[in-house]
């Protein structure tokens, strides 16, 4: 990244703070191109090189964004349906091919893909518009819409925070470690499903003896 850009970049945070975060998170996942990601990154670079930041709030204000882009992603493209999101995707130069393979995705992992397109470059975009299009029960999306914000902004954050002084690098191949960090991320939440559903059940055998 050259100077002047880092210096805009930096200028922009020292002007908005948090509300950097929370405006190109909310955007990006209601369905409009902007660099959330990177976003998110340099302002977890700035919480560790600077201190104008904190990591946590970077964290609580980036899950707040990322769950309310998507939903207003998701009942945008409830409510305007497939004609809405054909001329969404021609004003964003938005591929054919990146609608496709978000509706295989959905079709082959239904709730989960929510979970999932957050780690693939481009899903994040439209996982919430396609969502509310395909018209999956907004319970459902909801409950793997925050369990991915929570998962994702956490992972993200927590990178650019402690590679801070590799960040340009860390950028550069993150999009390459986000297919391994969602299959980490969803192991461990199948993990911990199922350890609280073996205590339940030994509870519940416990209660019956």
């Amino acid at each position: 990244m050259s100077d002047f850009v880092f210096q805009h970049l930096r200028q922009f945070f020292a002007d908005f703070g948090y509300w950097a975060v929370v405006m190109a998170l909310l955007l990006e996942n209601a369905g409009i191109p902007v660099p959330g990601e990177t976003t998110l990154l340099f302002a977890s670079f700035l919480a560790w090189s600077e201190h104008t930041l904190k990591l946590p709030w970077i964290i609580v204000f980036g899950i707040f964004a990322c769950t309310v882009g998507d939903n207003l992603g998701y009942w945008i493209g409830r409510r305007g349906g497939r004609p809405l999101l054909e001329r969404y995707q021609h004003l964003f130069r938005i591929s054919n091919r990146t609608i496709e393979h978000g509706e295989q995705l959905f079709e082959r992992h239904g709730s989960v893909t929510v979970f999932l397109a957050r780690f693939v470059f481009g899903m994040r975009i439209i996982t919430g518009p396609l969502a509310g299009v395909l018209a999956m029960p907004w319970r459902r999306f909801a409950v793997f819409n925050f369990l991915g914000a929570v998962s994702w902004v956490t992972i993200i954050a927590a990178l650019g925070y402690v590679f801070g002084s590799q960040w340009e690098r860390l950028e550069k191949y993150l999009g390459r470690a986000n297919a391994v960090i969602a299959v980490a991320a969803v192991l461990l939440i199948y993990y911990a499903i199922r350890r609280y559903r073996e205590r339940r059940e030994a509870k519940d055998e416990e209660e019956g003896a």
